[in-house]
C-alpha cells in the first residue's frame, strides 16, 4: 500500500477513535475506504493488512494523545461540521439518574452577553431536570474578576428569563470564598498541592517539557507559609497554589495545573475584599460536589479536564458527580466568541451585542426569533459531542412555524409607484389581519392615489388586467409616464396577477433592517445589514413594538420602533 492510502488509513482510525472512546478497528476502516474507492476491492486482504499496525498504535494512545494527533496531522477533523438538523427529538435518557433526585447546574461566566451556545447548555440542563422532576441551579461562576461586569449579570438573567427557565437556586461562585480557602488548605496541608513562586515562562517550559517544577519539593511549612504570604505579601503573578498532578501525564491539564492565584482586581459584588481567587478547575469541582449536583453538562472543549475535575474531589474525599459533555454549538457565519465579537463593537461595525446579525440571546430576540423555537432547534440537534455549525435556517423553519399563527398580515411596498385608480367603490375597504386565524380586521382609508412597489410595475401595459388585493381588479389604461387605470369590480375567480398596495395620502414610512451572514469563513461581510426604506399601511402604528409582522409577498418581520422593523425570516 502506498503512502496515501496509509495516510487515509490513519486518518479514519484516528477520527473513529477521537468519537468512540479512544478505540477504532480494522473492519471499520475498510469498510469507509471501499465506500469510497471500490476500486480495492480487489485487495481487502492486503488492505486489511495495512490496517492492522496503525489501528494498533491508535489503540494505544490516551484520548489526549489522540486529540494531539489530530490537531497536529488531520486538524480538519475537529472543524465544526454543518448538521442536518431534525424537526423532532428529545434527549436519550441519564445514565443512573433516579427520579427526583437529579439536580443540574448551568454555571455561565458573567463576562459577556449569553448567546446561542449558552442557550443550549442551559436548556439542556432544564430539560433532564424536568425529565427526572428534580432540582436547577443558576450559579454564577464569577472568581475571575478582572474579566466579570455587573452589566454581565443582569444580561445573563435577562436571557434565561427570555427563554423561560426557572431555577430552584440561584447563587454565585463568589459566595463560598471562605468554602474555597478552608479546601485549599485542606489539599495543601494533605500533600496534593504546593505553593509554586515560578515565573511564568518558567512554569510554562517546564510543563511542555514535563519536568517538575522545583517548587513541588518544599516541604509543608513552607508550603503553609507562601499560601499565608498570598493573602498579604505576594503580588499579582509572583506565586500561584498548583495540584500536585503528573508532570508526565499524557493529559496536559494534569500538569500541575493552577487552583489558586492571586488577582488585584476589584471584584463587581465583593470589591476588595478578597485578593486570592480560585481557578475554574477547583472551583467549579467544590460547587457541585457540596451543591448536591448528580449530573454535570459542560461542553466537550472541556472534556480533558474531567480527570483533574474528579482528582481535585478524590484529593479532598468529596463526593463526585457525573460529567457529562455536549457539542459546541455556533451558526454559520455568527460567531459566539467574545474575540471575535468585541472588535467589532469596538471598531463601530456592530454597535451593540443586540444586533440582529449576531447569536446572541439579545440579537436574536430583536431579530424575531421565539424562545419556543430556540428551545426546539436545540432539543432537535440531540444530545452529541460532535461540534454542531448549524446552518440558521435551521432555526428559522421552527420559528417560522410558531410565528406564523400570530402575526398580522400587512401590505408593504417599496421604491413606491404611484397609481391613480378611477371609480373606486367607497372610500375606505376592511382587510383581515390574517388569512385563516380570527384576529380581527383593520378599515384602511383609500382615495384614487395608491403606492405600488415598482418591481410589480415595470412589466405592465396599458390594457393589463390586475388585482389590487383586498382591494378589487383594475384595468390599466395608462403606463408611460403615469400609472392609471379604473376599477371593473371584484370578481375575485378571476386569474390576474395579484398585487399589494398602500394609499398614498396616510401610508406610513419606515426603515427595514434585513441582516444577512456577519462571516464569510475568516473575512468580516461589510454588507451584512442592508437598510431599506419601505412603505406601509397606517395600522402599523397601532401595533405594540415587539409585534411579529408577515409583509405580505416579502416575510416576516419584528416591529422594533415605530419606524423600524427588522426583518426575521421568509
Amino acid at each position: 500500500m502506498d503512502d496515501e492510502i496509509k495516510k487515509e488509513i490513519r486518518k479514519l482510525g484516528l477520527q473513529n477513535a477521537f468519537e468512540h472512546n479512544g478505540k477504532t478497528n480494522e473492519k471499520f476502516i475498510v469498510s469507509k475506504i471501499l465506500g469510497s474507492r471500490p476500486e480495492f476491492r480487489k485487495n481487502v486482504s492486503e488492505l486489511m493488512e495495512a490496517c492492522v499496525p496503525i489501528v494498533s498504535e491508535i489503540n494505544s494512545y490516551s484520548t489526549s494523545e489522540i486529540k494531539n494527533q489530530i490537531e497536529e496531522e488531520f486538524p480538519e477533523i475537529l472543524a465544526p461540521k454543518e448538521k442536518l438538523v431534525k424537526q423532532e427529538q428529545s434527549l436519550p435518557p441519564l445514565e443512573g439518574a433516579e427520579p427526583g433526585k437529579v439536580i443540574t447546574r448551568f454555571p455561565p461566566e458573567p463576562n459577556g452577553y449569553p448567546h446561542i451556545g449558552h442557550a443550549k447548555a442551559a436548556i439542556i440542563n432544564e430539560e433532564y431536570s424536568n425529565m427526572y422532576d428534580g432540582k436547577k441551579i443558576l450559579r454564577m461562576d464569577d472568581t475571575n474578576p478582572e474579566n466579570e461586569r455587573l452589566e454581565y449579570y443582569a444580561a445573563i438573567k435577562v436571557g434565561l428569563e427570555w427563554l423561560g427557565i426557572q431555577y430552584d437556586i440561584i447563587k454565585n461562585t463568589s459566595d463560598d470564598m471562605e468554602l474555597f480557602y478552608e479546601k485549599g488548605q485542606e489539599i495543601i496541608n494533605s500533600g496534593n498541592a504546593y505553593i509554586c513562586t515560578c515565573k511564568r515562562d518558567n512554569i510554562s517550559k517546564n510543563r511542555k517539557e514535563m519536568k517538575d517544577c522545583k517548587c513541588s519539593l518544599s516541604d509543608q511549612d513552607q508550603n503553609n507559609d507562601r499560601w499565608h504570604k498570598m493573602f498579604e505579601k505576594y503580588k499579582q503573578g509572583e506565586a500561584i497554589v498548583r495540584f500536585r498532578g503528573n508532570m508526565k501525564s499524557k493529559n496536559t491539564v494534569m500538569r500541575d495545573p493552577v487552583l489558586f492565584r492571586v488577582i488585584e482586581a476589584k471584584h463587581p459584588l465583593l470589591g476588595n475584599r478578597y485578593r486570592v481567587w480560585p481557578s475554574y478547575d477547583f472551583a467549579v469541582a467544590i460547587e457541585d460536589s457540596v451543591d448536591g449536583v448528580t449530573h454535570a453538562f459542560r461542553s466537550k472543549e472541556y472534556e480533558l479536564r474531567n480527570e483533574l475535575y474528579y482528582s481535585i474531589l478524590d484529593a479532598l474525599k468529596m463526593r463526585k458527580p457525573t460529567m457529562l459533555e455536549f457539542s459546541r454549538l455556533e451558526f454559520k457565519g455568527m460567531p459566539v466568541s467574545k474575540r471575535v465579537l468585541k472588535p467589532l463593537i469596538e471598531e463601530g461595525k456592530i454597535p451593540w451585542y443586540d444586533d440582529p446579525r449576531l447569536p446572541t440571546l439579545e440579537g436574536l430576540r430583536r431579530r424575531g426569533i421565539t424562545p419556543e423555537a430556540v428551545r426546539k432547534f436545540i432539543i432537535s440537534l440531540g444530545f452529541t459531542k460532535s461540534d454542531t455549525l448549524a446552518p440558521f435556517d435551521a432555526l428559522e423553519s421552527f420559528n417560522r412555524k410558531i410565528v406564523d399563527g400570530n402575526s398580522v398580515r400587512l401590505f408593504m411596498v417599496q421604491n413606491p409607484q404611484k397609481l391613480i385608480v378611477k371609480n373606486l367603490p367607497s372610500s375606505f375597504v376592511e382587510l383581515p389581519n390574517h388569512p385563516t386565524n380570527d384576529m380581527g380586521k383593520r378599515k384602511v382609508d383609500v382615495d384614487e392615489n395608491l403606492l405600488l412597489s415598482s418591481d410589480d410595475t415595470k412589466k405592465l401595459n396599458p390594457g393589463d388586467k390586475i388585482r389590487l388585493m383586498g382591494l378589487g381588479n383594475i384595468t390599466l389604461t395608462r403606463t408611460d409616464h403615469q400609472l392609471e387605470g379604473e376599477f371593473t369590480g371584484d370578481d375575485m375567480g378571476v386569474d390576474y396577477p395579484k398585487l399589494q398596495w398602500v394609499p398614498q395620502k396616510n401610508c406610513h414610512q419606515i426603515k427595514m433592517l434585513i441582516p444577512k451572514q456577519l462571516f464569510f469563513d475568516e473575512e468580516y461581510n461589510e454588507g451584512s445589514l442592508e437598510e431599506v426604506d419601505v412603505y406601509t399601511e397606517p395600522y402599523f402604528l397601532e401595533l405594540k413594538e415587539g409585534s411579529e409582522i408577515q409583509f405580505v409577498r416579502f416575510g416576516y418581520c419584528r416591529k422594533d420602533s415605530q419606524n423600524q422593523v427588522i426583518f426575521t425570516h421568509k
